[in-house]
């Protein structure tokens, strides 16, 4: 039997907190409880400040009402003096804020953070998303070519600012509890993809523990524990990575009679890990100066791009973000906006058809940057997100929550929805940003996201694959190849081989036999006919 940790003084205690605060009902089922369901019940209620959840909840029922009763006075289009467009900016202005990327990699002041905690669940695998192979003829996986285009990036920032020592673009990659050990053996059993391990660091969203690294003596870095860095961020987000799932009404749901009912509480609790698990303490000792923030399941993510870099850093960012213009006025993205005269997001799900379909003079929508997911931030940025987490808004999601019935004891699977889960997204921190820039970026050159089972004909294996392979081919015909073959015209080109699209000028004028893999730079020659 296990022994309990707690007393009867201490749950008296904690019952009473939770009965003032109206939710004294997780308790119900109590008395009939063994030993071991008692100690789980316990060890997880005294990690819910449940003042505070309570208090996330009135505030995000609150928003949601404001935004529905006074939606179109609240959400204008952003500044124009924040907004630049790669489809329509200069080639030599872009190549000026390519040279500042890369002049900045070069010095050692950029690092990437992915956000990678993402299972396939959807895709029917039961491994991270990052290790799902999209079907290339190389069978690379998108950790693959990610850690790829962090390589040749590398070279590219060495080569052009003529560096004599190795640069380093540090890769911190955000797990959660079930994909952080399969994603970090992932690694290993990999070699890392050619990266060096101790640039190579892994922490987990939700868990009060600490980054796991390689080897924590290579990289000269102290584990933290939450509780010890600053008790506070414990109480303003009690349970990380999780809160309690709410009916309605707003009252915990219980999954189990000794279990509350929790889901994620969305990517914004990035900022929480980045501060909890040590990697803002590693990106200062490492000088590291801006971040460039993205998902794992963009297959078309350019790594660190020194275009975004050099152009954030040119308007005096603390805070940037990528969009993509939108496809259609209904496309199910969040658009980039101001919010209450902020800057912010608003889902698909929250803005009015008559927004989404609004329309500029030229045409085109007035509610236009679909956002991708993928942001700059300075360090400095990150570092003062502690300091206003506890303004952040969370938002609300109705689901079908499975859970068990008070009176009856019985577990119930609903049809409907029953109840709500809270999530505070990445992009929660834009109002807070002192200088806050947009790039709009094409489309079909960065994003095509995996999100849905093969042969979904959306978001899919099949369309990951093909919009890679897409660009793959306008890299080799840009750079003056003729790829003949059969209809679909398939070529591979490895980041290794070129980041974007450069290095490819010995194709200039030749032939090039489709289907093709060219993995290599000597594989340059033998594609050639």
């Amino acid at each position: 039997m296990t022994q309990t940790i707690f007393t009867e003084a201490d749950v008296t205690s904690l019952r009473a907190s939770f009965d003032a605060a109206g939710q004294g009902h997780v308790f119900t089922f109590w008395d009939t409880l063994t030993s071991e369901q008692q100690q789980a019940l316990y060890s997880q209620l005294v990690e819910l400040d449940v003042a505070r959840v309570n208090q996330i909840y009135d505030t995000a029922v609150k928003s949601v009402a404001a935004s529905a009763s006074a939606q179109a006075a609240t959400v204008d289009q952003l500044p124009a003096e924040v907004c630049e467009s790669v489809l329509t900016a200069d080639q030599s202005k872009i190549q000026e804020w390519r040279d500042l990327g890369l002049k900045l990699i070069a010095e050692g002041k950029v690092a990437v953070i992915l956000m990678a905690g993402g299972q396939g669940t959807r895709l029917g695998s039961s491994a991270p998303k990052g290790c799902y192979n999209i079907d290339l003829p190389s069978g690379k996986t998108l950790f693959q070519l990610q850690a790829e285009r962090i390589i040749k990036l590398q070279e590219l920032a060495r080569a052009s600012h003529n560096v004599q020592q190795d640069v380093i673009i540090p890769w911190y990659i955000m797990t959660s509890g079930p994909t952080h050990g399969p994603t970090y053996s992932f690694f290993e059993k990999n070699n890392f993809f050619g990266l060096s391990k101790e640039n190579v660091f892994f922490f987990e969203q939700g868990k009060p523990i600490t980054l796991r690294f390689a080897s924590v003596a290579e990289r000269g870095c102290v584990p933290v524990n939450c509780h010890k860095l600053n008790h506070d961020l414990c109480v303003l987000h009690p349970y990380l990575g999780t809160l309690p799932c709410f009916t309605m009404e707003g009252k915990i749901l219980m999954e189990e009679k000794h279990k509350v009912a929790v889901a994620p509480d969305g990517n914004g609790g990035i900022y929480h890990a980045l501060h909890n698990k040590g990697v803002i303490k590693s990106l200062k000792e490492r000088g590291i100066l801006y971040s460039h923030c993205y998902c794992v399941d963009n297959c078309l993510a350019k790594v660190a791009d020194p275009i975004f870099i050099g152009y954030s850093v040119s308007k005096n960012t603390d805070c940037g973000v990528k969009v993509v213009p939108k496809s259609k006025p209904e496309e199910p993205v969040g658009v980039v906006c101001l919010r209450n005269k902020k800057y912010g997001v608003v889902e698909y799900s929250e803005i009015s058809k008559e927004l989404s379909e609004k329309r500029n003079p030229d045409g085109s929508l007035a509610f236009n940057a679909a956002n991708i997911v993928n942001h700059f931030f300075s360090t400095e940025f990150l570092e003062r997100v502690l300091t206003i987490a506890h303004e952040l808004e969370y938002h609300i999601a109705r689901k079908k929550i499975k859970h068990t019935d008070l009176e009856s004891g019985e577990f119930v699977t609903p049809k409907a929805n029953n109840g709500m889960k809270l999530e505070c997204f990445v992009f929660d921190v834009f109002p807070y940003a002192k200088n806050l820039s947009v790039m709009e970026v094409d489309r079909k050159e960065e994003f095509s996201p995996l999100k849905n089972a093969p042969g979904s004909g959306v978001d899919c294996p099949e369309t990951s694959r093909r919009d890679l392979l897409a660009q793959n081919l306008r890299f080799l015909k840009a750079a003056g190849a003729k790829v003949v073959g059969d209809e679909t015209l398939e070529v591979e080109v490895s980041p290794l081989v070129s980041y974007g699209g450069e290095g490819l000028e010995s194709v200039s004028g030749k032939t090039i036999n489709s289907p093709a893999t060219i993995l290599t730079v000597e594989d340059l020659a033998t594609v050639i006919s």
